[in-house]
């Protein structure tokens, strides 16, 4: 139950501050996002990835894990990088974002799958959504969208991942196949967590603050 609502709460909290802050705290998002990728890269590495290793063959793995990585440059190549919170406001355009809708939405049903067996993972994934949610939502008010698309598209977005995960538990899937899926979802987190945390801040340098989030996440993965 928790891998199914934990989710949904987390998009709702997102969408909530957007629509009752009325403010940007730009700083402080980024912030945010820098200890949501380094928490969801480490609950990856400490939970999911050796628990993966001791169930299938070593090089499937690698080809899994290649495949999610890949898997996630093409989603993001439709979604312009909301994963990892790029999102670009266009306000002279109103037209439903297509692309947008279907490669998020696509992440988000993968990402569900490895919740029902993992609550570290619960942890990281809501801990991912909120900013993310927080940035779409901004986005779609920006896009001058009518509400009714507007509500269709986060509703779609709430609901994807939990369908994962409940996807994961009432079809008949073998164990084998869980776990390979988990492998492709475990590359899709390498590749957003590592954009989050290493790519360019302004300036092009970390600063001191963004790395004592990064250091504070990874201590908190650690020990929950």
């Amino acid at each position: 139950m928790i891998s199914f609502l934990a989710p949904i709460l987390a998009v709702i909290f997102g969408v909530a501050i957007v629509l009752l802050s009325h403010k940007s705290k730009t700083l402080n998002l980024k912030l945010f996002l820098a200890f949501s990728g380094a928490f969801l890269l480490s609950t990856t590495i400490f939970e999911l990835l050796p628990e993966v290793y001791s169930q299938l063959e070593t090089k499937k793995i690698g080809v899994f894990i290649m495949g999610g990585i890949l898997l996630q440059i093409i989603l993001e190549f439709y979604s312009k990088g909301a994963e990892h919170g790029h999102l670009h406001y266009n306000e002279s355009k109103s037209l439903f974002p297509w692309f947008l809708f279907i490669s998020i939405g696509i992440h988000a049903f993968f990402e569900g799958f490895p919740l029902k067996d993992h609550k570290n993972i619960i942890i990281g994934v809501v801990i991912h959504k909120i900013p993310i949610a927080i940035l779409i939502t901004t986005y779609l008010i920006k896009s001058k969208l009518p509400n009714s698309q507007v509500i269709l598209f986060l509703l779609i977005f709430t609901l994807m991942t939990p369908l994962g995960s409940l996807a994961s538990e009432l079809l008949d899937i073998t164990p084998n196949v869980i776990n390979s899926i988990n492998a492709v979802v475990i590359g899709m987190f390498f590749h957003i967590s590592t954009i989050i945390l290493f790519e360019s801040s302004e300036g092009h340098h970390f600063n001191l603050n963004k790395i004592l989030m990064i250091i504070t996440a990874v201590v908190l993965a650690y020990y929950i």
